[in-house]
């Protein structure tokens, strides 16, 4: 399927969960997560979910982070340039919403993505070779671009593989692991 199909599939499969069907396969989600051997390194890019689109709620994952001392930094996204700028996440941070009502930090310590770790992802579909399905602006893609190359790309869906997409381009960067509810794939 091409990406745009796969968007528009997986659009609609996540606007008829439910919002206790989200928190319990996003809170499945973070415990499958807990089995991967991810837990040593110190910086941890986290998006902070967008309620209206019933995207994987992150707030568990926080908290794992924040249970186990580690540095969290979330974004900020350009619209004018598709960049995002970094944060790290401390006790003071000022989030809000943005226009698109993604949570943003106000502004706070900037972090190089050079410094990030481990790549937590949001998409609206993945393959079973890696590749991944967003929102289609490229923000991630030019995000994980300025990543070291070890950093560990993991994405987060509610829901299973793909077989493939079809209309893969080579700038698009690919996962290292993608964790559903029932299962983790490893690239």
């Amino acid at each position: 399927m091409t990406k745009d199909q796969l968007r528009s599939v997986h659009k609609l499969l996540r606007n008829k969960l439910s919002q206790e069907q989200v928190e319990t396969l996003s809170l499945n989600i973070a415990n499958q997560l807990l089995t991967l051997a991810i837990w040593d390194y110190e910086f941890y890019h986290l998006f902070l979910s967008i309620t209206e689109h019933n995207e994987v709620n992150t707030d568990y994952i926080l908290n794992i982070l924040s249970g186990k001392d580690k540095h969290i930094v979330i974004s900020k996204s350009d619209f004018q340039t598709l960049d995002m700028s970094h944060y790290l996440l401390t006790d003071s941070t000022k989030i809000k919403k943005n226009r698109w009502n993604i949570p943003e930090p106000i502004d706070g310590i900037s972090i190089d993505p050079k410094q990030i770790d481990v790549v937590f992802i949001p998409l609206l579909a993945f393959d079973n070779t890696g590749n991944r399905v967003g929102y289609g602006k490229g923000f991630y893609d030019k995000f994980l671009a300025k990543c070291r190359p070890d950093t560990i790309k993991i994405g987060l869906s509610f829901f299973d593989s793909a077989t493939l997409v079809t209309d893969v381009f080579e700038g698009d960067i690919k996962l290292d692991y993608c964790v559903t509810p029932e299962k983790v794939y490893k690239f």
